[in-house]
């Protein structure tokens, strides 16, 4: 068995709700140039026998300036970066509670504007933001908010893109595999290269 199946059968949460497990390769309809920049084996998330979600991060932590944002977690990434691949089975939902159609997409860094329309999404500004494969092809592209925004829009067909919420881990708290907080959210703790993130798999935010 593999170090990192090891992590999962040892920090996976047993007998509840949802839990992970090693993934595999990233799916084989994405761009070389793509999947070359991803984990050799992702995360899959379960509800019960359900399969939720998986992901694959990039193999390592991306660099680069955010302008000084505020109340952000990944200070040493720019908005708009490819921070990994989700891919839904069949149907699931984002962090709004907004449908997602089974498929492949890519998350991108971004982070919720501070204009008051988001209060209570959650503590800090990170959001993995979905976009389809067919329509995100740059892997090395920084797409600004406004373009980012455009392409998540056709993941969730609404007005609202279509988002994940994340934050970078400190080393010290991080504990592989899946967790409950709160009442009803499932969050994820995983690595991208050797950064410690963690992304809400499961539930939904008060908006």
């Amino acid at each position: 068995m593999t170090r990192f199946a090891v992590a999962f059968c040892l920090f996976t949460c047993i007998g509840c709700a949802h839990t992970a497990e090693p993934a595999g390769p990233p799916p084989t309809d994405l761009d070389p140039a793509l999947s070359g920049m991803l984990q050799k084996d992702g995360v899959r998330i379960k509800d019960g026998a359900k399969t939720v979600m998986e992901l694959w991060f990039r193999s390592s932590a991306p660099k680069g300036a955010n302008n000084g944002e505020d109340s952000v977690t990944f200070h040493d990434v720019q908005l708009g970066t490819l921070m990994g691949v989700v891919r839904f089975p069949e149907r699931g939902s984002d962090r709004r509670g907004q449908t997602i159609k089974g498929g492949t997409y890519t998350m991108r860094l971004g982070f919720y504007p501070q204009n008051g329309d988001h209060q209570g999404a959650a503590p800090q500004r990170d959001f993995l933001v979905l976009s389809p494969i067919a329509v995100d092809k740059d892997v090395s592209a920084t797409p600004a908010f406004d373009a980012l925004m455009d392409m998540s829009r056709k993941a969730s067909g609404t007005p609202h893109p279509a988002v994940l919420s994340t934050w970078k881990l400190d080393a010290g708290a991080f504990k592989p595999g899946v967790a409950q907080e709160g009442e009803s959210d499932w969050v994820l703790q995983t690595k991208m290269g050797d950064t410690p993130i963690a992304v809400i798999v499961a539930g939904t935010a008060a908006h």
